[in-house]
């Protein structure tokens, strides 16, 4: 049984940082891309990172410069470092598991993803 398991989010001031981990157990980690989306009230979830099995990355443009998304196959686990944060980073975020990551798009595997973990960017 495959799960995936965010964890790492919390309340930081604008200009701080935070490093969200995804942990999955039950499938092959290291060949899949994984993806890091968000998703705020009344809105659709959004990429943020994502991350190939080669490492290649793509990232969207309002956290290029400021968000760097890595993996360690060893853990099967993929991070989300989050430096400068503004307060319209706010957001649940979501890990999601073997997915593909392509040209530059990814695209996720819609039955693995985490519960979210909250990121409150805030004075």
């Amino acid at each position: 049984q495959v799960q995936v398991v965010e964890s790492g989010g919390g309340l930081v001031q604008p200009g701080g940082s935070l490093r969200l981990s995804c942990v999955t157990s039950g499938g092959i980690f290291s060949i899949w891309a994984m993806g890091w989306y968000r998703q705020t009230p009344g809105n659709q979830r959004e990429l943020v990172a994502a991350i190939g099995s080669g490492n290649s990355t793509a990232y969207a443009d309002s956290v290029k410069g400021r968000f760097t998304i890595s993996r360690d196959n060893a853990r099967n686990t993929v991070y989300l470092q989050m430096n400068s944060l503004k307060s319209e980073d706010t957001a649940v975020y979501y890990c999601n598991a073997f997915g593909r990551l392509y040209a530059g798009a990814y695209y996720p595997d819609d039955e693995y993803w985490g519960q979210g973990t909250q990121v409150t960017v805030s004075t």
